[in-house]
């Protein structure tokens, strides 16, 4: 079991990881080696609150399927091991970020104070415009 936040728990036998081969420069390495890991995570097996789950559909993007499947692919390293790690490592930062809600704005008015300066930094914008015009009394 991988706790990732006090709420969500997953087991470890939902995440699916599969090794393919990385694209990219490394010469032999990339061309016999499978070293990419490819993490495969059923997010309806997850006990998800509807709200977390629709931060986490935004959050994913593209990377989550229209079954609802997480997938992250993860390439970095050159070693199978590090790159599981690090595909679970961004799974947990998914999960994390989209279980925090986020703060909601309370609209707060401006203070007498700014409320002043504001208009008293107009009037000297003004009068330094007005005294730039030259009159002609005829």
């Amino acid at each position: 079991m991988i706790r990732v936040t006090r709420d969500i728990v997953i087991d470890e036998s939902d995440i699916d990881i599969s090794f393919v081969r990385a694209s990219g420069p490394g010469g032999q390495n990339v061309n016999k080696l499978s070293t990419a890991a490819q993490l495969r995570l059923d997010v309806g097996r997850l006990q998800l609150a509807t709200d977390t789950l629709t931060r986490l559909q935004t959050l994913a993007g593209q990377r989550m399927t229209k079954d609802g499947v997480l997938v992250l692919h993860a390439q970095r390293f050159r070693t199978q091991e590090r790159n599981r790690a690090d595909a679970i490592e961004r799974l947990l930062v998914l999960l994390r970020e989209a279980a925090v809600r986020p703060k909601t704005r309370r609209p707060t008015r401006p203070t007498l104070g700014s409320k002043k300066r504001r208009l008293d930094g107009k009037k000297r914008r003004s009068d330094i415009k007005a005294g730039r015009s030259t009159r002609f009394d005829d």
